[in-house]
């Protein structure tokens, strides 16, 4: 069993910057592939990045592909999403995900979830 808790959310400007991190316990993450997901009020949960156990591999959405990057430190059993330019439309409750084998981008692939982290972006 995997548990997973987000930190970092917050209220930010457009343009401005977050980091998220994603700290697990129970289990090393090291043999879990770690995905974020983000929920905007009324919308599906969508995927937003992904990245492979040891973190050489990593997917981003094209909607924030340039802008976030994820990445891991296994040492610290964390995973982390840099945030940058920042937009209104970024705005929604961010998840991480950890499930086994290859990264995913579909949400029912990960088995592991945490309670997200609101961010929020001010026009």
């Amino acid at each position: 069993q995997v548990q997973l808790v987000e930190s970092g959310g917050g209220l930010v400007q457009a343009g401005g910057s977050l980091r998220l991190s994603c700290a697990a316990s129970g289990r090393t993450l090291s043999g879990y592939s770690m995905g974020w997901f983000r929920q905007a009020p009324g919308k599906e949960r969508e995927f937003v990045a992904a990245t492979s156990s040891s973190g050489g591999t990593t997917y981003y959405a094209d909607s924030v592909k340039g802008r976030f990057t994820i990445s891991r430190d296994n040492a610290k059993n964390t995973v982390y999403l840099q945030m940058n330019s920042l937009q209104p439309e970024d705005t929604a409750v961010y998840y991480c995900a950890a499930r086994r084998f290859a990264p995913q981008v579909v949400v029912a692939s990960y088995d592991y979830w945490g309670q997200g982290t609101q961010v929020t972006v001010s026009s």
